[in-house]
């Protein structure tokens, strides 16, 4: 099990101690006396490194270390296993719900999982019936906890704004009664967004996220109307709108997705931090391997390189003072989520749901259309438990291949539906997506690093 990660950032030596979260920024002398199986005999380091350095200074660093060990931040051993092989027992409570509020889109963006709004089925919009319903299963089935999340999703929501407007308003009526706290999110391509729409969204979503791929002729070539022209002049103008109405401090992001046509992504989160937009993200497409837009391994020395030139931007511009937030680089270094929360992720299957304009429930929206996966439906009472057991188990502890990887309790064993839709098992980790991961978690940590230290 690694227990202990080094890396280069831009020139400076980096070790994490895996178990703790304890970062280190070292010089060059200690990274590598550091081995990554355990810290060997003074003797044998003096032996070893005595012809580049000093001996002192192999001495000072090496007895640094010794107290480093003894404080529980180097080798510490991991303190959560038992926790995790435990993660099944007791009841599940879910907290969030993914709406598919329209199987149905005015866009046909060519690298669309959810087959241009289909999902694999029909052109669908939720009823507003259907939408309560499932305000009243997440609040029936969220047991104690207080605080739910509903993501307005799509296809695209917007096509049914008046359906939007009820189950919210049902949501605010049922979350006084119940003593829950309910914030709703909207994914919006923002096409369709005005006037009174934007007013709305302010209003209640408590995170909005608009759908912008970067540079106009990026957006163009993929995020395509059903005529196959482009959206980038009607959307930009929208999206800056709907950001500038925004109360200080409420949530947006600028999404983007990136694709084998545009690995030079960089250049889209610049484009879109010099449009003015703050928080961004730039998501790496997920197709099968045969698709002409899908990622490769071929792909990652290119897409490192992405992600290397937006760290120094990164830098640059918080010293200037004009920073942006990337998505991707977000992390805390100081505690992070909870221990659950590390080994068990997103929650999919049974602390997050998604459920279809039919009523149907999933594990999450990237499930949505393979009916294996079908747990159940509003309409009736209960959820497939057995299903929802084997989600719950699914954490990093259950995974072989996470369980000896340095990132675990950073991406907490990955995506299952990535998982499940490249290996037909969702404890098999989507190798590529592994790969970008922990060069974002390297790349994030660098960063909160350098500017924590100013």
């Amino acid at each position: 099990m690694a227990d202990i990660h080094k890396f280069i950032q831009d020139g400076e030596y980096y070790i994490i101690d895996v178990n703790s979260g304890a970062v280190h920024v070292v010089d060059e002398l200690v990274y590598h006396i550091v081995g990554e199986d355990g810290l060997k005999d003074k003797g044998s380091i003096i032996a070893e490194f005595g012809k580049a350095y000093e001996k002192q200074d192999i001495i000072e660093a090496y007895e640094e270390l010794e107290e480093l060990i003894k404080e529980g931040v180097l080798y510490s051993k991991d303190l959560y296993e038992n926790i995790g092989l435990k993660a099944a027992e007791g009841p599940s409570y879910i907290k969030a719900l993914c709406l598919n509020i329209a199987h149905d889109c005015n866009l046909r963006c060519k690298y669309c999982f959810a087959d241009e709004g289909e999902y694999k089925g029909k052109r669908e919009i939720m009823s507003a019936d259907i939408g309560k319903k499932a305000i009243d299963f997440v609040i029936k089935s969220s047991g104690p906890r207080k605080n739910i999340e509903v993501d307005l999703f799509g296809g695209e929501p917007l096509m049914a704004f008046n359906t939007v407007k009820e189950i919210v308003e049902y949501a605010k009526e049922q979350e006084k009664i119940h003593n829950k706290t309910i914030r709703f999110t909207m994914t919006t391509n923002a096409t369709l967004l005005n006037d009174e729409i934007m007013d709305y969204l302010d209003k209640n979503m408590g995170n909005i996220v608009l759908s912008i791929d970067g540079r106009k002729k990026v957006n163009d070539d993929v995020r395509v109307r059903v005529d196959g022209s482009g959206c980038y002049d009607t959307i930009l103008p929208k999206i800056k709108e709907m950001v500038n109405i925004r109360d200080k401090g409420k949530q947006y992001y600028a999404r983007g997705t990136f694709t084998r046509n545009n690995l030079d992504f960089y250049e889209d989160l610049i484009h879109l931090a010099n449009e003015g937009f703050d928080e961004i993200s730039i998501e790496p497409v997920v197709l099968p391997e045969e698709h002409s837009l899908s990622l490769r391994e071929e792909d990652l020395p290119k897409i490192f390189e992405q992600y290397d030139k937006i760290y120094k931007e990164m830098v640059k511009r918080h010293k200037k003072g004009n920073e942006f937030k990337f998505y991707h680089f977000n992390i805390d270094l100081q505690g992070g989520p909870c221990v659950y929360k590390r080994i068990s992720g997103c929650g999919a299957g049974h602390e997050y749901v998604a459920i279809t304009p039919s009523g149907d429930i999933y594990p999450c929206h990237q499930f949505v259309g393979n009916e294996d996966f079908i747990m159940g439906n509003v309409l009736k009472q209960g959820l497939d438990k057995n299903m929802q057991r084997e989600f719950k188990e699914a954490n990093i502890y259950f995974k072989p291949i996470c369980k000896e990887c340095w990132a675990r309790f950073y991406c907490s064993g990955g995506c299952q539906a990535n998982n499940y839709n490249f290996n037909k098992d969702i404890h098999i980790p989507y190798k590529l997506g592994c790969e970008m991961q922990k060069k974002r978690i390297e790349c994030a940590i660098a960063l909160k690093a350098k500017i924590m230290e100013e």
